[in-house]
């Protein structure tokens, strides 16, 4: 699925009535459209200053989400809208506008705290919107990041833990922009800076110790913590004219001032060019789909009184996802052997190179869509379906074999059962008349092509049924001695036996092609699966190495800064992530993995689980 639905306006994503959070089931239905990876940007920001506006642009509109022209804030939750990506077609670009921060009209304030989390959960580029400056004000209005250790967690663990769990927001929070409305400020120090210099420039920690200046620091140490990528993106005043401005969706855009127009144009540029895919934690991608699935457990989690946790949602979503991928493989498999088998294949080998070929493209499918498959239970199942799905296909064609040789031999036959009937074979000599005239059957017989893998017991049958035939023949037939009777009993005898061993020896060279089919097939799987793992612990690895990069350059600015005791006191967290990525590194758990399904494979398949398992175990070897 390649396309999106066309949206044509915003819809409500996630609704905030009565102070109570709800998903728009009509929201998730177009989520659940969209296959394409997304790029989500959240916007969020006191009430009235401007956030919509910025978000149509980005929607290339002038309007869509309400604007508004009074001081009622009008977006209530969080609305969305999906739209193609203007750069970038193997994506959507889905959009996230949220109801104003700090409405003096609502009843409980946690709600803004919740809306502020859910958008740093969703996005990938979280947009925060403020007005003038980056003053003490705008930082304290931007209390609610402070808040994120308290309303979201990283993993399934206990309260007591809470400081390395957000060491680890590094590692899936999104990329953080300040947007900075109104500013009237001439943008230099002792030099003109830029407006990324203003940003980290106004981020610094004030020296001291006494209360206040510890509560007024704890917002700057919070995104430096959490948000290793910053931007900042000024706008002078769109128009001095009150009256455009409460109208501004409505105007033409030249009647906007210049300097305004440029600021949004290179803002949309950055977010269009820079903002990357969501993504989870490993390097799984967030579809839209899978986004939807994220709100709802999200949501959920809030409205039972729980907190929304990382790990707990991936888990939620790849039993879904990773169901939906063995379905999705397995329908593959069907299709594409349906569409290149003809029934009877000539031979077992050749249904089996088919199979071999269609099992390799549906496994691709699953790793492809698969994650956090736990013990590779998924992988299992795929496993057994796929051979179960084998075995059908085998037993059809068998099946389609015996109907067709069955056939042709009951034709081929005709004139031989017309004589038996007739009694032409009842005279002198008539023994050897029958025996010339079945040998032609079967001539004729094996000249019928793409008879498949039943042709030869199809053919032992006919001739087992004329044996006691032959025998009555033979013994009725007066010209012949008794020793000439007992010679032509001798060869058929020899004759039936010989074809018997040719039988069994083609079923024993079946067997093993199946032995050595399934053989392939699990070394293959098991190829993808090690590959899939070293992209999952190159990913893990770059995640870890991303948290320690950012906790040295944490420590290194706070010394930088004067504040020696603060960069101690990371000392125990950057060993910490040391280890993790030197174990890492080593890839000790891949050897015994693979050696542990291995074993599984054996429990499953005993019939080449010996051959498969030893293989894995060597594989595992390789890899430890």
């Amino acid at each position: 699925m390649t396309s999106i639905p066309i949206m044509t306006a915003p819809i409500c994503l996630i609704e905030n009535q009565q102070e109570e959070l709800t998903v728009n089931p009509k929201a998730l239905t177009i989520l659940n459209k969209i296959s394409q990876p997304a790029v989500v940007v959240a916007i969020v920001g006191m009430y009235r200053t401007g956030k919509s506006y910025l978000m149509n642009r980005l929607a290339g509109q002038n309007n869509g989400f309400p604007l508004g022209s009074t001081v009622r804030s009008e977006t209530k939750g969080i609305w969305m809208w999906c739209v193609p990506h203007p750069t970038k077609p193997e994506r959507t670009l889905i959009l996230l506008d949220t109801e104003g921060l700090g409405d003096v009209e609502k009843v409980d304030s946690k709600n803004d705290s919740w809306i502020f989390a859910l958008a740093v959960l969703l996005s990938s580029t979280f947009v925060y919107n403020s007005m003038s400056t980056i003053n003490h004000q705008a930082l304290e209005q931007l209390h609610y990041v402070t808040e994120l250790t308290e309303l979201i967690r990283a993993k399934s663990s206990s309260r007591s833990d809470e400081i390395k769990d957000s060491t680890e927001f590094v590692s899936f929070f999104p990329d953080f922009v300040w947007t900075v409305r109104d500013f009237t400020l001439e943008l230099r120090l002792e030099c003109d800076i830029t407006e990324d210099e203003y940003l980290e420039n106004a981020l610094k920690l004030i020296p001291g110790t006494n209360l206040r200046i510890k509560n007024s620091n704890l917002p700057r140490e919070c995104i430096r913590k959490f948000f290793p990528k910053r931007k900042c993106f000024v706008f002078d005043r769109p128009t001095n004219d009150k009256r455009l401005l409460a109208h501004i969706e409505e105007i033409q855009e030249e009647q906007l001032d210049y300097n305004f127009r440029m600021q949004t144009k290179n803002f949309c540029s950055y977010i269009f060019s820079q903002a990357k895919i969501k993504t989870l934690r490993r390097g799984i991608i967030v579809t839209g789909n899978r986004l939807g699935a994220l709100v709802e457990t999200y949501v959920g989690a809030i409205n039972s009184g729980a907190v929304p946790c990382l790990e707990n949602a991936v888990t939620t979503l790849a039993q879904r996802e990773n169901l939906a991928a063995v379905q999705k493989a397995a329908e593959l498999y069907s299709q594409e052997m349906a569409q290149h088998l003809v029934f009877p294949t000539d031979t077992l080998q050749e249904l089996l190179d088919v199979h071999g070929v269609c099992e390799k493209e549906a496994v691709a499918l699953f790793m492809d869509r698969s994650f956090k498959d736990e013990n590779q239970e998924f992988h299992k199942q795929l496993v057994g379906t796929i051979e179960k799905k084998k075995e059908d296909f085998v037993l059809q064609n068998e099946q389609a074999s015996a109907n067709y040789c069955q056939a042709e031999l009951t034709q081929l036959s005709k004139p031989l059962m017309k004589s038996i009937s007739e009694g032409a074979f009842s005279v002198p000599r008539g023994h050897g008349l029958y025996v010339a005239a079945r040998r032609k059957v079967e001539q004729d017989y094996m000249h019928v092509p793409r008879k498949g893998v039943k042709a030869n017991e199809v053919l032992q049958r006919f001739l087992q049924s004329q044996a006691p035939i032959e025998e009555s023949i033979l013994q009725s037939d007066k010209a012949l001695t008794d020793r000439e009777k007992a010679i032509a009993v001798e060869q058929a005898k020899s004759e039936a036996a010989e074809k018997e061993k040719e039988l069994l020896r083609q079923k024993h060279e079946e067997q093993q092609q199946q032995l050595e089919a399934q053989e392939r097939s699990f070394r293959e799987n098991m190829e993808q699966l090690r590959e899939k793992m070293e992209r999952e612990r190159e990913n893990l690895l770059r995640e870890q190495e991303k948290m320690l990069e950012h906790k040295l350059k944490i420590q290194e600015e706070l010394l930088l800064e004067g504040f020696r005791k603060k960069s101690e006191e990371l000392n125990g967290e950057i060993s910490r992530l040391r280890k993790e990525v030197e174990s890492s590194r080593q890839r000790s758990g891949f050897a015994q993995f693979l050696d542990n399904f291995g074993s599984a494979l054996m429990v499953m398949l005993p019939g080449v689980g010996t051959v498969v398992g030893a293989g894995l175990k060597a594989l595992g070897s390789k890899i430890g």
